[in-house]
């Protein structure tokens, strides 16, 4: 039973659970993404370069045995058993990949403007607070000691009023 309870507390962890709904969303996201530069972007541009479909542009490295070249279609090369570099498929993929990376960025811009004008909103006391460091170094001998010391237990140079004013003293 301590095998189930334990996968069971790793399936439901918080980042897992945010991971596999992450991964949903660019998914579904990344179809969206494809559909627009296949089905709406593609066609104008393959008409401006002369041909029905963009996704159709491939080269024919070795034709196939049932009907002979040339195919009007990559879906007829590929019937007929042809080796083809299938270019045209390649740009709508990187295409695909820029739309994407734009959307994110663009989502991803107007969440953290959206998130500081939220924090501008919020009382002074509300607002997040830097921490303060664990440890800081001494000015004079380098070494890593507590934030708040006034002297470094190293070199026992006084902290608090800085280099200057410590070699002052001698």
């Amino acid at each position: 039973m301590g095998l189930i309870q334990e996968f069971k507390t790793f399936a439901l962890r918080g980042n897992l659970v945010d991971l596999a709904i992450g991964f949903t969303v660019g998914a579904a996201f990344s179809t969206v993404a494809k559909s627009l530069v296949e089905d709406v972007i593609m066609p104008p541009v393959g008409l401006m370069l002369g041909q029905s479909d963009f996704a159709d542009m491939f080269w024919l490295l070795r034709p196939g045995t049932d009907p002979g070249p040339p195919y009007a279609t990559l879906a007829e090369a590929q019937a007929a058993g042809a080796v083809t570099l299938n270019y045209g498929v390649f740009i709508n993929n990187c295409l695909a990949l820029a739309l994407v990376a734009l959307a994110m960025f663009v989502v991803i811009r107007a969440y953290r403007r959206l998130e500081d004008e939220l924090e501008e909103h919020l009382a002074p006391e509300d607002r997040a607070q830097p921490e303060e460091p664990d440890e800081k170094k001494c000015p004079f001998c380098r070494r890593s000691i507590p934030y708040r010391a006034s002297r470094c237990p190293e070199c026992t140079s006084r902290l608090d009023e800085g280099p200057n004013a410590a070699a002052a003293e001698y």
